[in-house]
């Protein structure tokens, strides 16, 4: 890493701190394929508490779990064991008891129906099953406020038997359905998802601090949520915690971690599917994997149906993007730098990542703040992609 790089993102991290609005702390790594690149921390752990944050913070990673649960199930479609276009059901009998919420009737009750054909756990990676989460659709929201249908950051069996939004494969709509391919996971292991994850992910790539249940010393240094309220400031949420032993191991958003663990799954990806200290994906999976998985379909910006939990959310703006299995993938160039076919993704409390197999470089941006797409977090990620977009257009030039 070149003096000036580290001195470059060093500020960008500390105008991220001190900026109006400012995010309490931040870590943000850079890595290529051979190891983090630039790896720094600015800030708090949480306001008004004197512990710094530290590259070796540890964070609610939410969403970011999501690439990590399939690249599990992908080492089952290796197997032999999982078939992408099989029903899900044949693994998992419940996922085919689920129905279609066309609405509801005049006295308020959902309007529920068989739906026009079976669930694949292909759907179920791409988020065209049909699943949605609250703060992003207004009559899953309406379950949940007047219905009793359980959320699903409670972490229990019941919060994943959801309807659906509609018939699957019809349409793109983020949701919970990789919560669902964890339960498959499950049932063709016959192990916990974490176990699966420690066992077949995490030892491979020497990701030593990142589990659905923290250890004593990596709630030592957890980083806590804080709540942006509407005239700019921060309120620190001390007391937040997923639940510390899940019913369910969510694949969709259940698991802690360090940024730096992120970047070894990240170079993973890089890397081809190898790792330090095995492989993780044979080289055809990845290949496969990361390819656009919804033909003409495109995603779709993210409405704010909960304020306090999300703004109104989208990548690039105006851009076609795609998802593959793991990943989005934006199908042109991206102001910062990101070449057209490179992936990402993004956590609810403001993590945000990218994995760029043409250049050979990626990164991971963690803050803690509600809500998601944070003015505040979102610039500084997008101010440090680019600066490690412009060393990178500098060495080539040099």
């Amino acid at each position: 890493m070149s003096k000036t790089l580290k001195q470059t993102l060093d500020a960008v991290l500390n105008d991220a701190v001190n900026a109006t609005p400012g995010v309490p702390g931040v870590v943000a790594i850079a890595t290529d394929r051979n190891g983090d690149i630039y790896a720094g921390a600015a800030g708090k752990r949480m306001l008004g508490d004197a512990a710094d944050m530290t590259v070796d913070s540890v964070f609610a990673i939410f969403s970011t779990t999501k690439a990590i649960t399939a690249a599990a199930a992908l080492q089952l479609v290796e197997e032999g064991k999982l078939d992408l276009d099989a029903p899900a059901s044949t693994y998992v009998p419940e996922i085919g008891k689920l129905q279609v919420l066309e609405g509801f009737d005049a006295a308020g009750a959902p309007r529920l129906r068989a739906p026009k054909r079976a669930i694949t756990t292909r759907m179920l990676l791409l988020h065209t099953a049909g699943f949605a989460y609250e703060f992003f659709n207004a009559n899953y929201n309406r379950m949940v406020t007047e219905h009793g249908q359980q959320i699903v950051f409670s972490g229990t069996q019941a919060s994943l038997h959801t309807p659906l939004i509609f018939d699957p494969g019809e349409q793109w709509e983020y949701g919970t359905g990789i919560d669902w391919v964890g339960q498959i996971i499950e049932k063709l292991t016959g192990k916990r998802l974490g176990a699966v994850m420690e066992e077949r992910i995490f030892a491979p790539l020497g990701m030593t601090t990142t589990a659905f249940s923290m250890t004593k010393e990596m709630r030592a240094k957890l980083a806590r949520l804080h709540q942006r309220e509407a005239d700019g400031s921060l309120t620190p949420v001390p007391d937040f915690e997923l639940p510390p032993e899940p019913e369910v191991h969510m694949g969709g958003h259940g698991l802690y971690g360090t940024v730096s663990d992120y970047t070894k799954f990240i170079r993973m990806w890089l890397n081809d599917g190898a790792g330090p200290h095995g492989r993780v994906l044979k080289p055809e999976t990845v290949a496969m994997a990361v390819k656009n998985g919804l033909g003409d379909m495109k995603i779709k910006a993210m409405p704010a149906i909960l304020p306090a939990v999300t703004n109104p959310a989208e990548f690039f703006p105006g851009m076609p993007k795609s998802w593959s299995l793991p990943f989005m993938v934006n199908e042109e160039d991206a102001p910062t730098g990101r070449p057209a076919g490179a992936l990402g993704w993004a956590g609810l409390a403001n993590l945000y990542y990218w994995v760029d197999r043409r250049n050979g470089v990626g990164g991971f941006w963690a803050t803690q703040i509600l809500p998601f797409a944070d003015p505040g977090s979102f610039g500084g990620y997008i101010a440090f992609e680019t600066v490690v977009y412009d060393s990178i257009a500098g060495r080539k030039a040099a």
